[in-house]
């Protein structure tokens, strides 16, 4: 199958090369984002794959449709950035990578949370310039701290284990209770119990209109004073503003992100040479208690290895059978979410 990869990068080549081996796909890389712009690259080929930051909406779609495409596979388990409906009307069927390796992402949770305590990020360059002094570097025990989990899926499990190896005590929040986090700990509470009570809190939800700056100005009344804040999910389940406002204030004492709402024009490029014109982001790098990674916590040798096996196997299995191996449509999803 002839299939164009969009938002290509040398290790997305290596990985998916690796994995297509045996599989004899013609794979033709492409550096740009999917845009409507750019979908003229896909010309020729039967499928296109593409990652987070990619534009999969209506007018993509249909011009993705025009030229053939009838599957659009994700290298990621989230699909905020597809028009679920239009690839519906289009006939394109769109499939994703459901999971990978959970384990990535939540031991850079926990890189955030102990970076952001210990302030290790800020020692490094101080040793380096021979300041060995300790003010202003003022961390504090993770034993018996309250940590809210958003999100408990397999991500949000491995970080409760995690947490709790600590000695923390840990909260959490979904649309059910899973017996896997019961199991080990974890009570489930109210999101109002959850804002009101933890020392930390990390988000592991998805973006869907329900989670949409799930952290906002009403959020941030609830907070205890001087807690810390962890994204590692998608960018616009928090509101960025807000937050700025927060830390301000004092209410947020420490932010991670490894996710940023409007990170399309920023993440997975080199613009140390260029003028960020972004005003939100450059105010977020201004606060000393802000820490933010370039939506790298899924960057693992093993979770790459996964991603691209998965992609590969969507595309064989749609090729040979027309139909993915993991598909997402909005019926499976209303299903899914009941």
């Amino acid at each position: 199958m002839h299939v164009a990869v969009f938002s290509a990068k040398p290790y997305d080549r290596r990985f998916l090369d690796a994995a297509n081996a045996t599989s004899g796909h013609k794979l033709s890389y492409f550096d740009v984002r999917l845009s409507r712009e750019t979908s003229r690259f896909a010309a020729g080929a039967e499928a296109v794959c593409v990652f987070v930051n990619d534009e999969v909406n209506a007018d993509v779609l249909a011009s993705l449709g025009s030229k053939g495409i009838r599957l659009v596979a994700l290298r990621a388990s989230g699909f905020n950035n597809v028009d679920l409906e239009a690839a519906q009307r289009e006939g394109v069927t769109v499939a994703r990578v459901p999971a990978y390796s959970p384990h990535a992402v939540a031991e850079h949770t926990i890189a955030l949370i102990l970076t952001l305590n210990r302030k290790t990020h800020r020692a490094y360059n101080r040793v380096r310039e021979g300041n060995f002094a300790l003010e202003g570097l003022l961390g504090f025990d993770l034993n018996g701290k309250t940590v809210g989990i958003v999100g408990t899926g397999r991500i949000g499990e491995i970080v409760a284990k995690i947490l709790t190896g600590f000695g923390c005590t840990v909260l959490g929040h979904d649309l059910g209770p899973r017996p896997a986090c019961e199991a080990i700990g974890v009570r489930y509470v109210s999101m109002e119990e959850l804002l009101s009570s933890c020392d930390i809190i990390t988000l592991h939800c998805p973006l869907t209109p329900a989670t949409h700056h799930l952290i906002n100005a009403e959020s941030l009344k609830r907070m205890k004073r001087g807690m810390m804040l962890i994204n590692t999910s998608r960018g616009g389940v928090v509101d960025t503003q807000t937050v700025i406002e927060g830390l301000k204030d004092g209410t947020i004492g420490n932010l991670g992100l490894d996710v940023y709402e409007e990170e399309a024009d920023l993440f997975f490029e080199d613009l140390s040479n260029r003028f960020i014109g972004d005003d939100v982001f450059a105010r977020l790098l201004t606060f000393p208690n802000v820490l933010i990674t370039g939506h790298q916590a899924f960057f693992t040798k093993e979770a790459l290895t996964s991603i691209a096996e998965t992609t590969i196997a969507n595309i064989t299995a749609f090729e040979t059978s027309g139909r993915a191996v993991h598909e997402i449509s909005v019926e499976r999803i209303s299903r899914e979410r009941r």
